[in-house]
């Protein structure tokens, strides 16, 4: 996909040395695509946590601050595009990506700041720190231009349960309510979600689109860390959510059937990298 100039993107992530979430799940799509992207490791972990142990080091939020910095000095910042975030170890990381936020918007008032707002999901509850809720709900929700949610994520941050379309909607505006303008709401088990898909609604402008695919036959991990970083950067080109959740959703869904296919524990990220590309299977958004 050629794109001139490139698309350029600060992501402020975790990173695993091994597989792929985070930042390691996130960069290389975005590459692949024709993006710049400037990645901020929040942690270096030999793997991502699911598995029975693993090692490595949690970064502090000065480190982010002085990446930030660092990268200001070179002049590159007026050049960014957006800023991506995904898992938040702690409120003083939150805190210091949005002074990135900040230092971003200063030079380019027009940046965007997309939020995978990390938190939980359903079976598993909530799984972050304690505060990190809170930070989400109160500083990082109201400075997001599009917000990425899963549908606990969802329900938590708009303190409403969504059990049909009406609930979701209901959902969507009070989230919209405190400040992000794009809602992609990345899984979705409505009264109406037939038990073999999986939906994914977004939310813009007070239109509803749903995207429907087939439900895959595992789950992995680092796939909602794909989705997030490939809506932004759609979206930054076409600025229209109902493109970019379809260009989205039909890459990660071939990503994941590659995975599937392949028996991996971990994405195929490499293997099936021409889905970012040219998808094997086209998926359509319908206006609700």
């Amino acid at each position: 996909m050629p794109h001139s100039p490139p698309v350029s993107i600060l992501s402020i992530q975790s990173h695993v040395v091994y597989g792929h979430v985070g930042n390691s799940a996130a960069a290389f799509p975005l590459q692949r695509i024709g993006c710049e992207v400037w990645p901020i490791n929040t942690v270096q972990f030999s793997n991502h946590t699911g598995y029975p142990d693993f090692r490595g080091q949690v970064f502090d939020a000065a480190m982010i601050d002085d990446c930030v910095t660092g990268v200001a000095a070179r002049g590159a910042l007026a050049r960014c595009n957006g800023v991506l975030s995904g898992y938040m170890g702690s409120p003083e990381i939150g805190a210091a990506i949005l002074r990135g936020v900040g230092a971003v918007r200063d030079q380019n008032a027009e940046a965007v700041y997309c939020c995978d707002p990390v938190l939980g999901d359903v079976g598993r509850g909530i799984f972050v720190r304690e505060g990190v809720v809170e930070f989400m709900r109160e500083r990082a929700l109201p400075a997001a231009t599009i917000l990425t949610p899963n549908h606990f994520e969802l329900d938590l941050l708009s303190n409403l349960p969504s059990t049909d379309m009406s609930g979701a909607r209901a959902a969507l505006g009070a989230l919209h309510e405190r400040g992000p303008r794009v809602i992609l709401v990345t899984s979705l088990a409505l009264d109406d979600t037939p038990a073999d898909a999986i939906d994914m609604v977004v939310s813009e402008n007070g239109a509803l689109w749903r995207l429907r695919t087939p439900k895959a036959p595992i789950k992995v991990n680092g796939a909602g860390d794909v989705i997030a970083a490939l809506f932004l950067a759609h979206w930054l080109r076409t600025h229209s959510a109902s493109e970019a959740i379809a260009l989205a959703a039909s890459s990660v869904y071939g990503l994941v059937a590659a995975t599937a296919k392949a028996g991996s524990q971990e994405l195929e990220i490499i293997a099936a990298q021409e889905e970012f590309i040219r998808p094997s299977r086209l998926f359509v958004a319908e206006r609700i």
